[in-house]
């Protein structure tokens, strides 16, 4: 039976979804800058659309021309970030009324309540220190662990406990990489795009022709050489980094392909074909979409698909751990200290004692 609070946290987490597709759309459409003051847009609520507050807008910040479009993109997002905000902060104070009832997760909804509040303030120095990359990439980071806690969050509302037979302890480790794994890739995927790398290589598999051509691996990953406060609208590194930050993450792609068909190949043969195919299934999509966004010169539709493919695809490395956990708590809590019938030197009566 569901748990008080399991609707509002799968509420929650549907917001969150569309809260990582509207932050990876208004990165696409160059939307960063879209307003360039915070919360509100040219000192206003919303984007400025009549005349007077069109000419105050730009009195206001001469530097930076409205362009409508990328204005409403950029506050949608934020809406609906802030709305997904005060969710969080219901499911936090609900969290608190309701800790002494059993199985009521109180850290979960608390860490949940410091995650948003910090992402807030990377959405602030998002636009402040004018999308500088190593403070974009940690808010997709954010809003990646945002939605990946609040699914987490929900399954342990769900109330349910599906049957899982023990499985062996190398199997949770495996998973536990796997999820490790993609983790690491969709930082890459973040640093990739607020670098302006994703059509550093415009053919597949190789990249400008060759299997290794010339790059700057020192500039692409230098994460203390760029000044803050520069617009970085467009990117700022030359050609030789932003390829060797866009066939790092082609690399790590590979590395996280066979991570994961090792983890499903894994799963189908411990009984659980359903958790592998949907695994295998999030994979096969996932790359598909990453090799379509290269060969077709990122489409916005595509790319903005990949980013909620990457996101499929941690949530279900976050629902293989969590069920595996179940599988490791349930084989615990059926043998606890249980006295068991067992014919050997330490049976008195026909009863097995507990062994130190």
């Amino acid at each position: 039976m569901a748990k008080s609070g399991y609707r509002l946290a799968l509420v929650a987490t549907l917001l969150a979804v569309v809260v990582v597709l509207l932050g990876a759309y208004t990165r696409l459409t160059h939307a960063g800058l879209g307003c360039p003051d915070w919360p509100g847009c040219y000192g206003f609520l919303s984007v400025p659309m009549s005349e007077d507050k069109q000419s105050l807008a730009a009195l206001r910040f001469p530097d930076a021309p409205l362009e409508v479009h990328k204005g409403w993109n950029e506050m949608v997002h934020r809406y609906f970030a802030g709305a997904l905000g005060l969710v969080i902060l219901g499911l936090a104070v609900q969290a608190l009324r309701r800790r002494s009832e059993p199985g009521q997760p109180l850290k979960l909804p608390l860490l949940l309540l410091a995650v948003v509040i910090a992402q807030a303030a990377f959405g602030m120095w998002t636009v402040t220190l004018q999308l500088w990359p190593q403070v974009v990439t940690a808010h997709l980071l954010g809003g990646f662990t945002t939605l990946s806690l609040l699914f987490l969050l929900s399954l342990r509302l769900s109330g349910r406990q599906p049957t899982i037979a023990p499985v062996p302890g190398r199997l949770r480790k495996l998973a536990i990489v796997g999820m490790l794994s993609v983790i690491v890739q969709v930082a890459l995927g973040g640093w990739v795009s607020s670098n302006y790398a994703a059509v550093a290589c415009t053919d597949f598999p190789t990249c400008h022709g060759e299997w290794w051509p010339k790059m700057d691996f020192a500039n692409a990953f230098n994460l203390t050489h760029h000044d803050i406060g520069p617009n970085y609208l467009g990117g700022m590194l030359y050609g030789e980094a932003r390829t060797a930050i866009h066939l790092t993450h082609r690399l790590g792609a590979l590395s996280v392909t066979l991570i994961l068909l090792a983890l499903g190949g894994q799963l189908w043969r411990n009984g659980l074909p359903r958790l592998a195919g949907l695994l295998l299934g999030a994979l096969a999509l996932q790359i598909g979409l990453g090799i379509s966004n290269v060969l077709l010169n990122l489409p916005l539709a595509v790319a903005v698909a990949h980013n909620g493919g990457g996101a499929l695809l941690l949530l279900v490395t976050v629902l293989i751990n969590h069920r595996l956990y179940l599988s490791r708590h349930g084989a615990v809590a059926a043998r606890g200290p249980a006295i068991q019938r067992r014919p050997d030197s330490n049976t008195m009566g026909g009863l097995d004692l507990p062994r130190a």
